[in-house]
């Protein structure tokens, strides 16, 4: 009857409605009930998925027939009108950034919550929506893995909670899309020629992209060290001086110590990027192209030793910046200038120079 508990007839019609599609006002006037009505039955029996009026039925009964005065849980003290006010205040500040209204809704409560977690159910009551509005908020949340879901103890709910470590997951997600698209802009930069309008664009963004990236694997990997890694950039971009160079090498010392493409074993860290420099250097000395056993009988290498550092080397394009690593064939490498630090008029006055002076010519000492 209308105003009573929902009967075991009510509960396998909601059942049947649901498998229907029926909105849940439509179920309410069907019933007789508020629409708040369904929608609390629903969100405390599994949500629409997952709701079963057998068990429904079941659960009211034991809660009527348990003995004892029923407790009254303490009350949140964040669900305050003050606390209400920020999580409205801060959930609009989160869409602000591009996350969707009702997931920053949702990742708020998860959020402010004394509990860590709450269930579809707690969700609905709190944000006094439909349980589809939180089930579509949890999805995206969770596709952007800033939601962890997990069983209630000793129930057969899903719990959802904010790892922890959820922050400096997202940093490293952004850190590697950051570096994708800077690679793909310099890809296409070399693809559409530097000197174009649209090269030039893309160098920018490349560079740009890059920079952001650089000093986010810095500050991830002071995370992991506890400041050694941003104190070493710092140190290290302060030397390169002005210019190019001061942003160059601010990103070279963030970049010490983190691994860019987030491999195991010896990664971008310091000694990594140190034999990438090395090598580099004596590419440049030796002025012509070398394999990688050359390389390494010339250092005093391992082959192995030398072929990593030709590996970072390629994959860390800054660190030879304003070189560029190149494979001439055969097995060989070399260095030469980066296509987009010298115009092609630059490069033809320097062949003619070069040509016409027959090479470089030595440095001559001056004479004590």
């Amino acid at each position: 009857m209308a105003g009573g508990r929902l009967t075991h007839e009510d509960r396998r019609n909601i059942a049947a409605w649901l498998a229907g599609g029926l909105e849940y006002a439509e179920m309410g006037r069907r019933l007789g009930r508020a629409t708040s009505t369904v929608t609390r039955e629903v969100a405390r029996n599994g949500g629409p998925s997952g709701y079963d009026p057998d068990r429904a039925q079941q659960d009211t009964e034991r809660r009527i027939r348990r003995p004892g005065k029923r407790s009254v849980a303490a009350p949140d003290v964040r669900q305050s009108e003050a606390a209400r006010h920020f999580a409205d205040e801060f959930g609009v500040l989160l869409a602000g950034t591009g996350l969707p209204r009702m997931a920053s809704r949702v990742f708020v409560s998860l959020l402010l919550t004394d509990s860590g977690s709450l269930t579809s159910a707690d969700l609905v009551r709190r944000l006094r929506v439909s349980p589809a509005s939180v089930s579509k908020a949890i999805g995206y949340l969770e596709a952007v893995e800033l939601v962890e879901r997990g069983k209630d103890p000793g129930g057969r709910r899903e719990r959802y909670r904010v790892d922890d470590d959820v922050w400096h997951r997202v940093w490293r997600a952004d850190t590697g899309a950051h570096a994708r698209v800077a690679e793909a802009a310099q890809r296409g930069m070399h693809l559409l020629g530097p000197e174009t309008p649209p090269g030039t664009r893309l160098r920018a963004m490349g560079r740009f992209f890059a920079r952001i990236s650089h000093h986010m694997d810095g500050d991830d990997q002071q995370h992991h060290d506890g400041g050694h890694g941003g104190g070493h950039g710092g140190g290290h971009g302060g030397g390169h001086g002005g210019g190019h160079g001061a942003d160059h090498g601010a990103d070279h010392g963030a970049d010490h110590g983190a691994d860019h493409g987030g491999r195991p074993g010896r990664g971008f860290g310091g000694a990594a990027v140190s034999d990438a420099m090395t090598v580099i250097a004596a590419l440049v000395h030796a002025a012509r192209p070398l394999t990688v056993d050359a390389l390494a009988e010339a250092l005093g290498w391992p082959a192995q030793r030398a072929a990593d550092a030709l590996d970072v080397a390629g994959r860390r394009p800054d660190l030879s910046w304003p070189l560029v690593l190149k494979r001439p064939g055969c097995g060989t490498y070399a260095v030469e200038a980066a296509p987009d630090r010298l115009s092609a008029a630059q490069r033809a006055a320097l062949a003619v120079t070069s040509g016409r002076s027959g090479g470089p010519r030595p440095v001559r000492r001056p004479r004590p």
